[in-house]
């Protein structure tokens, strides 16, 4: 059975992905931010982490690790001229920084691997273009060039691929799902008439990861209910 590390593993997208990963019968290390949780699985073990330290340690993985996903993100959604500097600057760290440096410390344990694989997380946004989400799409941006050039420079010994959802339901969206009438009209903006489960985007993920999807690298991967294709 195969090795995982999951940043992000305490909710949402993250969560849903390690518990399909361990009822597979595969290991997970997964990793939280603030409050501290305990796993109730032997094959489910999680740590505390915050990205954006500059000193932390991950000298609880094992030696060889077969795929990493990272799933901190953020979405602030506000009109351009409301935006400072500092938004920017934090979501980069957030989601791209972090993400850098997760792969730059666990890289040398995926190179061991038959297998390795590593996810990371973008949004339809991206090649869209919507109103309002100057921020996130911008460094969600810089993830999708990250993956097409770290797949390049990695293959064929590790493969890398980014999902793209549209809106799904995790805490993350809270704010832009907190009422009924925001759920339905969210739902009725997707040919597929629902929002995103966090399942929909786990089960992409788990694929991403096995030995299944060994052909697969260097893509960006639409997840989102035909929203960003079909109108």
């Amino acid at each position: 059975m195969a090795n995982y590390l999951i940043i992000g593993a305490s909710s949402g997208i993250g969560k849903q992905l390690s518990k399909q990963l361990i009822d597979a019968g595969h290991h997970v290390y997964g990793t939280y931010f603030q409050n501290k949780i305990e796993s109730d699985h032997p094959n489910l073990k999680l740590y505390s982490l915050n990205v954006i330290d500059q000193n932390y340690a991950l000298d609880f993985l094992p030696e060889i690790l077969d795929g990493l996903v990272y799933c901190p993100g953020s979405i602030n959604l506000k009109p351009f001229e409301r935006i400072k500097s500092e938004d920017f600057i934090n979501d980069y760290r957030l989601q791209v920084i972090g993400a850098l440096k997760m792969i730059q410390s666990v890289i040398s344990k995926l190179k061991l691997s038959e297998n390795a694989s590593i996810i990371l997380f973008s949004t339809t946004a991206v090649q869209m273009g919507l109103s309002f989400h100057t921020q996130v799409a911008a460094s969600k941006g810089a993830i999708e060039g990250l993956t097409k050039a770290l797949a390049a420079e990695y293959a064929p010994k590790i493969r890398v691929n980014c999902i793209a959802p549209s809106l799904t339901d995790t805490p993350l969206a809270l704010s832009l799902l907190n009422t009924d009438q925001k759920r339905e009209a969210n739902a009725q903006r997707h040919p597929l008439k629902r929002i995103g489960a966090a399942e929909d985007i786990a089960n992409i993920a788990e694929f991403l990861l096995s030995t299944k999807s060994s052909w697969i690298t260097g893509q960006i991967m639409h997840v989102d209910g035909g929203f960003s294709t079909i109108k």
